[in-house]
């Protein structure tokens, strides 16, 4: 599944269409109707997690007001008090009677609801804030101006390419193409930054009381309510690189050792999306080795909350010792 630096990887693919025109659709979604897309503009696209979205709007006006940058769309509490600070400093507001219907509709839906969902043409009304909520499963992508190509026969021997979910033509004479994504609309993103682990905005502190809940760290690091945009690889890695048993309970472990966690955690998923964004190739030390780098034997089982989703997991049980259960942990990799 895509982990957190690689779909901000795909935001940074996608930002250079802000401002222009789909101008003809394609792809094989049936949940959402391509053909609903041509004619709208893409205004905004963010990011958070391991989720993509897509600001859609009808309407010229944005484009008509010149070459500035365009504006981000109102958000809830504060963010709608700035834009509104912003539109007085600058002279009279230009906003239309249906710009600020749509804004209190948004305004309305509560925190983590994604507000109703909207699959038809019916639903494009002019001048309405719609976001395209973009979520990329086990395998999702995306291509820009190309298409992904086969790599390998498939079960019946057939050499063929994969079909995309949707692919949005530009006026500007790109196109992007999705794949293997899961994707509905919605009345406003959902973007918590302080659970975001490649957010300014991501809360340490409360990412350390998750943390030191007493069950397996390897399940809260997985928990995007603490820890959103981490994915598996980036559990294995932290884990090892921290010297944590996956099954260590994190009230069990000492606080310079949840330090140490989070550290490794901002540290590897930042470096990881540079080396996305640069084009050089992962490493892992531990995610789907035999051994460990310092020569052991790597252990590998699925692991997960009871009733939960089991993930694979990778661990050196030499370099990542089981926490004995009569005193906290101390032992940390350098």
């Amino acid at each position: 599944m895509p982990e957190g630096p690689s779909v901000r990887k795909f935001h940074h693919l996608v930002s250079p269409f802000v401002g222009q025109q789909v101008v003809k659709t394609g792809g094989s979604s049936k949940k959402l109707h391509p053909p609903d897309l041509q004619s709208l503009w893409l205004q905004d696209t963010q990011v958070h997690g391991k989720k993509l979205f897509l600001r859609f709007d009808p309407d010229e006006e944005l484009r008509l007001r010149g070459n500035d940058p365009l504006p981000e769309p109102l958000r809830k509490g504060a963010q709608e008090v700035e834009a509104a600070d912003q539109e007085q400093a600058v002279g009279p507001s230009r906003q239309t009677a249906s710009d600020k219907s749509s804004q209190a509709a948004a305004l309305a839906v509560p925190p983590g609801d994604e507000g109703p969902k909207c699959l038809g043409a019916d639903c494009l009304t002019p001048g309405a804030e719609r976001w395209l909520q973009v979520s990329f499963g086990l395998f999702g992508s995306i291509w820009v101006n190309e298409f992904s190509r086969a790599k390998k026969a498939n079960k019946r021997g057939d050499w063929r390419d994969p079909a995309p979910r949707l692919v949005l033509y530009f006026g500007g004479g790109g196109f992007l193409a999705f794949y293997n994504c899961q994707m509905s609309w919605s009345s406003s993103p959902v973007v918590r930054p302080t659970s975001d682990i490649l957010s300014e905005k991501f809360h340490r502190g409360q990412a350390l009381e998750a943390l030191g809940q007493a069950q397996p760290v390897c399940y809260t690091l997985l928990d995007q309510r603490y820890f959103s945009g981490l994915g598996n690889i980036i559990k294995n890695e932290v884990l090892y690189r921290a010297g944590v048993h996956p099954l260590s309970l994190g009230s069990l472990l000492s606080p310079s050792c949840l330090e140490a966690l989070v550290d490794h955690v901002v540290e590897f998923s930042t470096h990881w999306l540079q080396d996305k964004l640069q084009g050089r190739q992962q490493h892992p030390q531990i995610y789907q080795k035999e051994q460990c780098p310092a020569g052991h034997q790597v252990l590998k089982q699925e692991l997960g909350p009871p009733g939960g989703f089991q993930r694979l997991t990778w661990w050196c049980p030499q370099c990542q010792p089981r926490l004995p259960a009569e005193g906290p942990e101390q032992h940390q990799r350098a």
